[in-house]
């Protein structure tokens, strides 16, 4: 029992060194994932954690986060694989809960945020850039692309946060109808626990009725981020339309230029991308006082961090049988292509407010997808220069 003890002690330690030091999403954080916890300390092997990382990128919510709770998970089962994702989520979430907090502080002191106008289209740039990679991973047959292009102006005009969910489900069952062109495979009975998948869809509807029956900020922030984190697939990029079309367009809790400062800062720092949230339900509770504030970027945190963690424990147990469903298989290819259409669409909704600006606004944009795309400069050291550049001029 004491070297059980000290073994999730040392897992939980090189949890939060990972969360400190992690930078570049999912893929950056799996060769971080391969050196820490398969190379170094041979928590799980190196086909083991890869098939998780596959695992947890067909399924909604954030990859990395998944994927590092699906191995506490394994180790020491719920109570270490919840501790694993408080520990992970932490530091990030504390930076752009801060980073809210600073906005709303800048705002009430009457200080300009004209400091941070080069971060706005480098931010775009970098959404424009993660397109650009999902789309060359996921879009592989004509069908796909179909669907791509299809997604792109049906989310574009059509930005209602109702709609996306239904986008994806019609993606999936286009491709699904192809199931046949899968390779078959020899097919188990699938022996399945629901206590996880219940705990997630109860969430959701209590989350949703008292959506419906309350005013309470706290509480609709919550359940608006916790019914997209359910429906997300493919990572943070995909959470940025969602959130955009939601809490810009349609609740209109922070201005464009605020989002897309944040989703800039979020580029910045370790972790996982989805600490966005954070920054989205702090700004939503300005007025309200600091610990709304605070309570606010938690609630929103929680939300979108939970159905993925739900889903992943669910789902882990009876994984190797159900991926034999050519069915299964199949659908994914038109999620992941809606998916791919709406992160582009996302590019054309960040940058109309930009559009009547100055021409270095699509001088940063590009230049900023093209040196993703032609260097090794990671993302985090682009967005430091723009803030750099920007404080300087300011």
């Amino acid at each position: 029992m004491t070297f059980r003890r000290v073994r999730y002690y040392i897992f939980l330690r090189d949890v939060l060194i990972l969360a400190v030091t992690a930078f570049g999403g999912p893929q950056g954080h799996l060769a971080m994932f391969i050196d820490m916890m398969v190379k170094k300390r041979g928590y799980l092997s190196e086909e083991e954690l890869l098939e998780l990382f596959a695992l947890c990128q067909i399924l909604p919510g954030p990859t990395s986060t998944q994927t590092i709770t699906s191995i506490g998970f394994r180790m020491g089962g719920p109570s270490l694989a919840y501790l694993t994702l408080l520990i992970w989520m932490l530091p990030a979430v504390i930076i752009m809960t801060s980073a809210a907090l600073l906005v709303v502080s800048f705002n009430e002191l009457n200080i300009s945020l004209d400091f941070l106008r080069f971060i706005q289209p480098m931010a775009v740039g970098i959404v424009a850039y993660s397109a650009y990679r999902i789309g060359r991973k996921v879009v592989k047959t004509n069908l796909a692309i179909f669907l791509m292009i299809l997604a792109v102006f049906a989310s574009f005009f059509t930005p209602s946060p109702v709609m996306f969910p239904v986008f994806l489900l019609i993606g999936g069952l286009v491709t699904a109808i192809n199931y046949k062109r899968q390779p078959h495979e020899e097919k188990e009975g699938i022996k399945i626990k629901w206590e996880n998948f219940i705990l997630w869809a109860s969430v959701l509807i209590v989350a949703a009725i008292a959506g419906a029956l309350t005013d309470v900020k706290q509480v609709l922030i919550f359940e608006n981020f916790y019914r997209n984190g359910s429906l997300i697939f493919g990572g943070g990029q995909v959470l940025v339309p969602l959130i955009y079309t939601e809490f810009v367009q349609v609740k209109e809790f922070l201005s464009a230029e605020e989002f897309i400062s944040g989703y800039g800062f979020v580029q910045a720092i370790p972790g996982p991308t989805f600490s966005f949230s954070a920054y989205v339900g702090g700004l939503g509770m300005r007025g309200a006082g600091t610990g709304a504030q605070l309570i606010g970027a938690f609630a929103a945190s929680l939300g979108v961090f939970l159905p993925g963690t739900f889903l992943i424990f669910f789902v882990i147990r009876f994984w190797d049988q159900l991926k034999k469903y050519r069915m299964v298989r199949a659908s994914m290819e038109g999620v992941h292509a809606v998916s791919s259409g709406m992160v582009i669409a996302a590019v054309f909704l960040l940058f109309q407010p930009m559009m009547n600006g100055p021409i270095i606004n699509y001088l940063l944009m590009i230049g900023t997808a093209l040196t993703l795309y032609f260097t090794r400069i990671p993302a985090p050291f682009i967005i430091l220069g723009g803030l750099i550049l920007g404080i300087v001029i300011t």
